[in-house]
């Protein structure tokens, strides 16, 4: 059945399957977390997608836009839903953010690479994130605890604005008990917080565990962050090959036709969001491209 229900997104990429808003989860400010269900029996028993994934999400009338799935498998497999965490910040979120539990919306995917989990049994596995970057990461921080005895170390390196703005704050503690080393930082210390200060790229630098022969790298935020975040363990001994990063600018069409998100000559939507880090590394420092 999964593989038909693939045949069926191959032959119409462009038809959205309609989902209904199950609940919603108020994040931080303007971040919130929509859990969907397809109202179809067949696609909501058929549909699954692997971590690092993204569905194109249509709001009737206003537009789509891509956002990752961050579900933790295991609710996905119990519930059936599929978390989407979105931040307004555009007229798609700004309809979305609109909607409420019960309400309907049209979901095409899942689109797009995926994070190598899988390859990279016995290795270290150091996952990096800056602001809502982690959400994209969720589903292969789940993937990685699900199956915790196949790695070495797991650590997640977080950085945010400031404390209130750090994602799935509340998770935090379940994720060090199943085995997950998690270092937070902000750009503006508030009363009361005792944790690290500054940009992401300084705790790459200060990770005393970090061995460059074993270590391999996810890492997904802001542009800026992931090149500098990036450079700091190639200082320390990672080669290009060993890091991968998740883009998400501009994607509108999901299947390389528009052209919006082009990069150099990867189409982000068709071709990532995912990427070994040597194959778009030329492109992160390039003003304007």
């Amino acid at each position: 059945m999964r593989v038909a229900y693939s045949a069926a997104i191959a032959a119409n990429p462009w038809l959205a399957r309609e989902a209904r808003i199950e609940r919603i989860t108020p994040e931080v400010d303007d971040v919130q977390t929509y859990h969907l269900r397809f109202t179809d029996a067949e696609v909501q028993a058929n549909y699954r997608f692997t971590a690092g994934q993204f569905n194109m999400l249509y709001v009737p009338g206003v537009g789509e836009i891509a956002i990752g799935v961050s579900v933790d498998p295991k609710v996905a497999e119990a519930e059936r839903t599929w978390d989407h965490t979105i931040r307004l910040a555009g007229q798609v979120t700004g309809a979305l953010a609109k909607l409420s539990p019960g309400k309907t919306i049209g979901v095409r995917g899942p689109y797009g690479s995926i994070w190598p989990v899988t390859e990279h049994h016995g290795r270290d596995v150091l996952l990096i994130a800056g602001g809502t970057g982690l959400a994209s990461l969720r589903a292969a921080l789940y993937e990685l605890l699900l199956h915790r005895d196949r790695y070495r170390r797991v650590t997640l390196l977080y950085g945010s604005r400031t404390p209130e703005s750090l994602l799935y704050e509340t998770e935090y503690a379940q994720w060090e008990r199943l085995g997950l080393n998690v270092i937070t930082t902000v750009d503006q210390a508030a009363s009361g917080w005792t944790g690290h200060v500054g940009v992401v790229s300084r705790l790459v630098d200060g990770l005393r565990t970090l061995d460059p022969n074993r270590t391999v790298i996810y890492c997904c935020g802001p542009e800026a962050m992931m090149y500098y975040a990036a450079g700091s363990a190639v200082a320390r001994g990672l080669r290009h090959e060993q890091i991968w990063v998740s883009l998400e600018r501009n994607m509108q069409c999901a299947v390389g036709l528009c052209g919006h998100c082009l990069l150099g000559p990867e189409f982000i939507c068709r071709d990532g969001p995912v990427f070994r880090f040597d194959q778009i590394a030329r492109y992160l420092n390039v003003e304007s491209l």
